[in-house]
């Protein structure tokens, strides 16, 4: 990450981000949970039986998922958008290239091609791409923030997140919520998608209706709860305890 910080494609404010990502990565395991695999076969098959899908880029994504990213967009036929809330010239051409190296043909949203407008988003994220997201009946936004979330929810598109967080603003007003770290959560939906895209449209469209959100979610803060109990009421702690006095005495 702080190589492409260096290079302008991760912000300052995606460091910090993906600091408070890697918090929650440990309540959960640091691990796919099984609310998290359920969520990834909803997320392929919404992706799989979309007119317009396209997967929204930003400058964490590039940095951690962009060969993924890639892959996922040729298994749907799903379109690739950058999308920036620091939005510079440079930082878009930046992420292209890496987009590009990673395997990706086309890459919308870059300089006048974000010319079309969400007028529900004030930042630099109301810029879009006519090709792309303006007409993307499904959205899958990793690594977003709430309000675009919310607005792009409003504007009758369906929305798949990949958020650490269950209880951020993203992870509650998106459609389908992925909660899991990118690196691992990525990978999968590619695998889950060439898996599915063999199946017919009657089991995608089952695979689709039969998740609810918010059930998915409060399962991700159930298991984090049962974690933290475990580890509270077990010597699971110990071990680094014990290391920690350990390295005080020979200190």
């Amino acid at each position: 990450m702080l190589d492409h910080f260096r290079t302008g494609i991760v912000a300052e404010a995606g460091l910090f981000a993906h600091g408070r990502g890697e918090a929650f990565d440990y309540l959960i395991g640091e691990r796919t949970t099984h609310a998290a695999s359920r969520a990834l076969d909803a997320a392929a098959a919404a992706l799989l039986t979309a007119k317009h899908p396209v997967i929204s880029v930003n400058g964490n994504t590039a940095a951690l998922v962009a060969k993924d990213v890639v892959r996922l967009a040729n298994v749907v036929g799903a379109k690739i958008e950058v999308n920036l809330f620091y939005r510079s010239a440079n930082r878009e051409i930046a992420i292209m290239k890496l987009l590009e190296r990673a395997g990706a043909n086309q890459v919308l949203g870059i300089g006048e091609d974000a010319s079309a407008r969400l007028p529900e988003i004030q930042s630099e994220r109301r810029r879009v791409d006519s090709r792309g997201i303006l007409i993307a009946d499904v959205v899958l936004i990793p690594l977003e923030d709430g309000d675009r979330t919310q607005a792009l929810v409003q504007s009758g598109k369906e929305i798949v997140a990949v958020d650490l967080n269950p209880l951020s603003r993203t992870a509650r007003f998106a459609t389908i919520t992925i909660v899991d770290n990118i690196v691992r959560a990525m990978p999968t939906l590619v695998e889950k998608a060439e898996k599915l895209k063999k199946e017919n449209r009657k089991k995608l469209d089952h695979i689709r209706a039969s998740f609810n959100n918010y059930e998915n979610l409060a399962e991700s803060l159930k298991l984090i709860d049962q974690r933290l109990r475990q580890l509270a009421e077990t010597n699971q702690l110990s071990t680094a305890y014990d290391l920690r006095s350990q390295l005080k005495i020979n200190g």
